[in-house]
């Protein structure tokens, strides 16, 4: 059963008429304030903030006439003045009352509703009724009791607006109108109705539109927002746009690949919004507890004060004001508030450095991590490794080895093919044709280029007889010793060369690797690189533990024995060649992998290519189920003591008068016990990683979103 976003109550989806789509997402909610706060809260909080500046000068003129200033006929002023409070005031706990009977499942407004017009029905009827009920009035009860919870209220919008600003950053991203060519003229359309395939134009200073290919003119961009690339980006005819990204000074046209919801930006904003309905098992006690609570409530309200006045002596006025009491102390929304708040604040400020939550139960597996197993090329290192070394053997040059490559590895995306590629660039050597191409991950590339079969492999792949060569031997010891990488081209089968590459490892790693370790996550590296090369980059980074010369198939066994010795286990890897790693693990973790890997692998997803992210996000995974514990504690320890307290615990010590100031101290509890829990919640803002030994702790600024262009 789904629960409200706003208040986490309980709502059958099948007779609940209130719900809303959203990102091809339908939420249902209890009540139309909640659909109103989670449709338009600006509006929202602009009503609440004119009905408290009507509610809070009526409930203490209220109060001040009922004890401090008796002028004659005091109580038809305050009657008047209570009757604006709840005609007006506390209108939307009618409305919520309403909702609740029509949809049948009690809510929070039930309680608020029956609580107040309980207390203000009997002081008009004793007002107007002077001979049949004690003079008595609680106007000013009815009153304060809805304008104080409707400031709880308010104070829970705002705390939830500012949760949710990494989410509405990222909708703020993308321009209202753009500039499309269509019949050769340039047209502004809106921005949703861009198609695949049409060209549009993005001006200097412009956000892109869509996802995209640029197809005309030279510039660059900032894809910080999106990507976590804290350079400007190059962009030129074929390079790649991201929708949402800022051009620089050049004019730009691209064609849209990726509209709408398909876009980088939206699936992000997709995944935002999917974590914020996960729930972690604890949760589903506290749903269950909050179904029935209002019911409940609401009959310990009505056994207390017919109790009391039948059995134990209270008066009938004190028997209401206990029923009172009851009813607008209980807080079925701490509750109901515990997941969601956290998760909220959680991912949200996930979000702010490109740490993504894909699925309803990977922040709560990412909480349980105490082993990460990572890849090395592109994950430790900087992921942009260089070819350094062109070992031919017999007559073949080092220009005619680098042709053979390139035509094989221009059709590949790894990160050492596209090494490959760029040294050829730089030495203008042409790609040649290649035929019958094929890939095997964790072995190498193969095809025919020029009439003879090509190959390029791991030396792990090769067997001893071709390794027995020594001049194969050598080239491949020889990179071994100086820590680099490397693959054998061979040639119709026969070893024609060594290629040897070098990636330094990425900045920060180090730090991130000790950050883990502190936190109690060991951290083993799984790579199919060479012993040689794969010890140079651990010791660098400070990682103990490597297991080296791995196929895909021996990453998931290695991945299953640490799992059957009882470790919760993550797997890092660009997202790519490691995705059956990465769905293997309890916790796969994509590093800068972009939107793609995001829909097939992976549990979470970091935008930047930025190990650091993977502390952060286990350390945020962590913190946030912490504070959903932490919330459910609260919520269950307020409703049990204050409950028998408005139900009448202290009587024997304080007798009936207590509940002079009871009904008002409990209003304002309630008030304060869901406001509480989101403060709690909102305390993950701050969740940082610190810095080397003896630096202080650094923060990460929430980037500031420039003003949107319609170009």
């Amino acid at each position: 059963m789904p629960t409200d976003p706003v208040c986490g109550m309980y709502v059958d989806e099948k007779t609940a008429d209130l719900k809303l789509v959203r990102e091809n997402r339908t939420y249902y909610f209890c009540n139309t304030s909640c659909l109103q706060s989670f449709a338009a809260p600006e509006k929202v909080l602009h009503e609440l903030r004119q009905k408290l500046a009507v509610g809070w000068p009526l409930s203490v003129a209220t109060l001040v006439l009922t004890y401090f200033w008796n002028v004659p006929d005091w109580p038809y002023l305050a009657f008047a003045m209570a009757t604006v409070v709840q005609v007006y005031v506390a209108q939307s706990f009618y409305r919520g009352t309403w909702d609740a009977f029509r949809n049948r499942a009690a809510n929070m407004d039930v309680l608020i509703a029956v609580g107040t017009t309980v207390a203000y029905l009997y002081s008009a009827a004793a007002l107007f009724l002077p001979s049949r009920l004690p003079q008595i009035f609680y106007f000013d009860a009815s009153a304060v009791i809805a304008t104080a919870i409707l400031t709880g209220s308010y104070l829970e919008h705002l705390t939830r607006e500012k949760a949710r600003g990494a989410l509405r950053e990222l909708q703020a991203l993308l321009p209202s109108t753009v500039l499309v060519v269509r019949e050769g003229k340039e047209v502004e359309v809106p921005v949703a109705e861009v198609q695949v395939g049409d060209r549009f134009v993005v001006k200097p200073g412009g956000r892109v539109p869509a996802d995209g290919i640029v197809r005309e003119g030279r510039s660059t961009t900032d894809e910080s927002l999106v990507t976590g690339e804290s350079l400007p980006v190059d962009k030129r005819p074929g390079s790649p746009v991201i929708a949402g990204t800022i051009n620089g000074e050049g004019r730009l046209i691209g064609e849209a690949t990726k509209v709408g919801e398909d876009t980088v930006l939206s699936q992000i904003g997709a995944l935002l919004a999917e974590a914020e309905t996960s729930k972690v098992p604890m949760q589903q006690l506290a749903d269950r507890i909050a179904s029935v609570f209002t019911p409940v409530v609401l009959a310990i309200a009505l056994l207390a004060g017919l109790g009391w006045f039948f059995l134990g002596g209270a008066p009938f006025n004190v028997a209401l004001l206990i029923f009172v009491t009851v009813a607008i102390t209980a807080c079925p929304c701490a509750f109901g508030l515990a997941t969601p708040a956290a998760i909220i604040s959680g991912t949200g400020r996930a979000a702010r450095d490109g740490v993504l939550f894909k699925g309803r139960d990977s922040i709560e597996k990412a909480s349980d991590i105490d082993l990460v197993m990572t890849d090395k090329t592109g994950t430790l290192t900087a992921g942009k490794p260089r070819l350094t070394d062109l070992l031919p053997f017999g007559k073949l040059s080092e220009r005619e080895m680098l042709a053979f490559s390139v035509g094989l590895e221009s059709a590949s995306e790894h990160p050492l093919a596209r090494a490959v590629v760029e040294r050829a660039r730089e030495e203008h050597v042409e790609v040649p044709r290649v035929s019958d191409f094929r890939s095997e991950p964790g072995v190498g590339l193969q095809g025919s280029i020029a009439g003879r079969k090509v190959s390029i492999v791991t030396p792990q792949s090769l067997g001893p007889s071709a390794l027995a060569t020594a001049e194969l031997r050598a080239g491949v010891e020889k990179m071994a010793e100086a820590g680099k990488a490397c693959s054998v081209l061979l040639l119709d089968g026969q070893p024609a060369g060594v290629l040897g590459f070098f990636d330094a490892s990425a900045q920060g790693v180090r730090e991130a690797v000790a950050t883990l370790k502190r936190d109690g996550v060991e951290v083993v590296m799984l790579t199919g690189d060479n012993e040689r090369a794969a010890r140079e980059v651990a010791s660098a980074v400070g990682i103990e533990k490597v297991r080296a010369s791995l196929k895909p198939a021996q990453k998931l066994e290695a991945l299953s024995e640490a799992r059957a010795a009882g470790k919760h286990v993550a797997y890092v890897g660009d997202g790519v060649n490691d995705a059956p790693a990465l769905v293997a693990a309890d916790v796969g973790i994509a590093i800068g992998a972009g939107a793609e890997v995001a829909r097939e692998a992976g549990g979470v997803i970091l935008m930047r290519s930025d190990f650091g992210s993977v502390a952060l996000a286990l350390r945020i995974a962590r913190r946030t189920v912490r504070k959903v514990r932490l919330n459910l504690l609260w919520a269950l320890g307020y409703n049990s003591v204050l409950l028998p307290v408005a139900a009448g615990l202290l009587v024997p010590f304080l007798g009936f008068g207590a509940y002079d100031y009871l009904p008002l101290i409990g209003a304002g509890a309630m008030g304060l016990s869901s406001t509480s829990v989101l403060l709690n919640s909102f305390s993950l803002r701050w969740v940082h990683l610190e810095g080397p030994p003896g630096a202080p702790p650094s923060r990460v600024q929430v980037p500031t979103v420039r003003p949107v262009s319609a170009g």
